[in-house]
């Protein structure tokens, strides 16, 4: 089977300049967890929930504190609180970035003619959900797991219907 017999065709996309926000509210609208990022008409990267949480990186307590003394009693809640001011920092904030300083610059992509084995193997091997497909520089669809299982099983279902599909 191949990748245009499952794929999403004409996908939900970003563009580049789009503030994260309206990003983040097209996935949730979308119940997707990831989107092709356009700049103009070429696929310029792909923005996925994980290079959203990113964004929320506020740091971390030091290790060293496995035996606290009594000042490090007292800088633990001092630590933790400015942790959770640069959290609510990074929330308020997180809205006003441009997608393309979030996003994956290196995009991985499918073609509509591979086969969706072959489709999976690549995603395995990079460690992805999704595919942007393209035709040339064009985005025509995305791929994701999904459509890679309900493609194996409609072929499972025709083999065992005799369909030579």
């Amino acid at each position: 089977m191949l990748v245009k017999e499952v794929m999403t065709k004409e996908p939900v996309v970003a563009t580049t300049g789009m503030p994260l926000r309206d990003a983040v509210a097209l996935l949730r609208k979308n119940h997707i967890g990831g989107l092709p990022v356009m700049e103009g008409d070429e696929l310029a990267g792909m923005l996925t929930e994980s290079d959203i949480i990113a964004q929320l990186e506020t740091g971390r307590i030091s290790d060293d504190l496995w035996l606290p003394s009594p000042l490090e009693v007292i800088e633990i809640p001092v630590r933790e609180y400015f942790n959770w001011e640069k959290t609510k920092h990074a929330l308020r904030n997180i809205g006003d970035i441009p997608v393309k300083k979030v996003m994956t610059h290196r995009v991985v992509t499918a073609t509509e003619d591979m086969d969706i084995e072959a489709a999976a193997s690549l995603m395995l091997k990079e460690g992805i959900t999704r595919l942007p497909v393209v035709r040339g520089k064009k985005l025509v669809g995305i791929i994701a797991r999904a459509d890679i299982v309900q493609g194996v099983g409609m072929s499972y279902d025709n083999k065992n219907n005799g369909d030579t599909a």
